[in-house]
C-alpha cells in the first residue's frame, strides 16, 4: 500500500520532468545533437520515492530495457560490488551537501566493466518538484587511460630503482678491482653505457614474443661499437633464433654479452683487426644454448691464471640472475663461451 502511494505521488509529480527527461522534448534541436556527440545520459531523481528516470542514452549506458522510471536499486544492481556502498552513501550525501559533485563508479554489464561518472548539484541546489538533475558519462576511455599512465609510471618506477641497485653494485664491485682512478671510470663507465644502450630497447613485442627486446637486436646494439669502421667492419657475426628477452633477462643479458666484450676487446679476438666473433645458437624446445666463439685473436695456451671481476661479475649474472650454465673453453684459436639458459628464464 505504501509502495503505491509513493509511485502514484512520483507519478503525479514527476510525469512531467520524467517523460521530458525520457524524451528529450525540452532540449532544442542543436543542443540534443549535443548532448548525444557528449555521450552524455540526462537522469532526474525524485529524492522522496527514490525513483529515476533517464533518457534513451542512460538506458543504453545501464544496459537496461527502456521504462519510465526506475528506482536506485534497479541501478544498484549493475554497480561493481566494491563500488557500491560508497555509491549508495555518496548519493545519499548529495541531499546534504551543497554544490556541484561527480562520483565514478564502476557498473558491470555481463563481463564488461564500464566506469560511469555521475554529476549533479547537492542539497536544495536545483530542486524541483523534490527531484534533482544530473548526467551519466562513460568514462571507460579515461579511467582506462589513467590506470595506463599509472601502470607506466610504476613500470618506469621498478625500472629506475633497478638500474640505481646495479648501478651501485657495479661501482662498488669496480672500486675494489680496479687498479686507478683512471681504470676504475673507464670500467665504470663501459658497463653503465652498456646498461644504458640496453635499457633503451626495453619496450613491448608484438605477437607475445617477450616484453623487452628481441634476442638478436640486443646482441646487436651491444657489440656495434666493435664493429664500426675501416679493417673491423664485418668481423662479427651474430645468428640467433627470433625470440623475445624480457626485461629482468635482457639486464643481464647486457652484463653477459659486455664482459665476454671486454674480455675479448683485451685479451682475445676483437684485440686485433683480424679477428673474428662468430654468435650463434641452438634450441631445444626448452632450452637455448648461445655460442660466443672467437678467433683471430692472440694464441691461447689455455685458461688464465688469474680471474678478476669481470669473470665473477659473468659468472654470478649467468648463474644466478639468469640461473643459467657457462662453460668457458680456452681454445688455442680463442675462446668458446657457451650458455646454457631457459627459454622461459630468457623472457622473463
Amino acid at each position: 500500500m505504501e509502495y503505491a502511494r509513493s509511485r502514484s505521488n512520483f507519478v503525479q509529480t514527476n510525469c512531467v520532468l520524467g517523460s521530458a527527461v525520457a524524451s528529450q522534448e525540452w532540449l532544442p534541436e542543436h543542443l540534443k545533437f549535443a548532448v548525444e556527440a557528449a555521450s552524455v545520459a540526462l537522469w532526474c531523481w525524485n529524492v522522496d520515492t527514490d525513483q529515476l528516470a533517464m533518457d534513451d542514452s542512460g538506458y543504453a549506458l545501464w544496459g537496461l530495457p527502456r521504462a519510465d522510471q526506475v528506482c536506485f536499486e534497479d541501478l544498484s544492481l549493475h554497480i561493481h560490488p566494491a563500488d557500491r556502498d560508497r555509491v549508495r552513501a555518496a548519493f545519499q550525501a548529495t541531499q546534504s551537501v551543497t554544490g556541484m559533485y561527480e562520483t565514478d563508479f564502476r557498473i558491470m554489464l555481463g563481463d564488461k566493466i564500464r566506469w560511469v561518472a555521475s554529476r549533479g548539484r547537492g542539497a536544495e541546489e536545483g530542486l524541483k518538484q523534490r527531484s534533482k538533475f544530473g548526467v551519466f558519462i562513460d568514462v571507460t576511455q579515461r579511467k582506462q587511460n589513467e590506470e595506463a599512465n599509472e601502470l607506466l609510471a610504476g613500470e618506469m618506477s621498478h625500472r629506475v630503482l633497478n638500474l640505481l641497485t646495479i648501478a651501485t653494485a657495479l661501482t662498488n664491485m669496480t672500486g675494489k678491482s680496479a687498479e686507478s682512478v683512471a681504470d676504475m671510470t673507464n670500467q665504470l663507465v663501459h658497463r653503465l653505457t652498456a646498461l644504458g644502450r640496453v635499457h633503451s630497447m626495453v619496450r613491448p613485442l608484438p605477437g607475445g614474443e617477450g616484453k623487452a627486446a628481441l634476442l638478436g637486436d640486443l646482441i646487436s646494439v651491444l657489440l656495434s661499437p666493435y664493429d664500426d669502421g675501416g679493417a673491423f667492419a664485418g668481423r662479427i657475426k651474430i645468428s640467433v633464433p627470433r625470440m623475445g628477452v624480457g626485461e629482468a633477462s635482457a639486464t643481464t643479458m647486457a652484463i653477459v654479452v659486455h664482459e665476454l666484450a671486454t674480455n675479448s676487446l683485451k685479451h682475445g679476438a676483437l684485440s686485433r683487426p683480424s679477428g673474428t666473433l662468430d654468435i650463434s645458437s641452438t634450441a631445444g624446445d626448452d632450452m637455448i644454448e648461445i655460442v660466443w666463439a672467437e678467433t683471430g685473436g692472440p694464441a691461447l695456451s689455455g685458461a688464465p691464471d688469474h680471474r678478476g671481476f669481470g669473470s665473477r661479475i659473468l659468472r654470478n649474472a649467468v648463474e644466478q640472475q639468469l640461473r643459467g650454465k657457462l662453460d668457458l673453453d680456452w681454445q688455442g684459436s680463442g675462446l668458446v663461451a657457451r650458455l646454457h639458459v631457459s627459454r622461459q628464464q630468457l623472457v622473463n
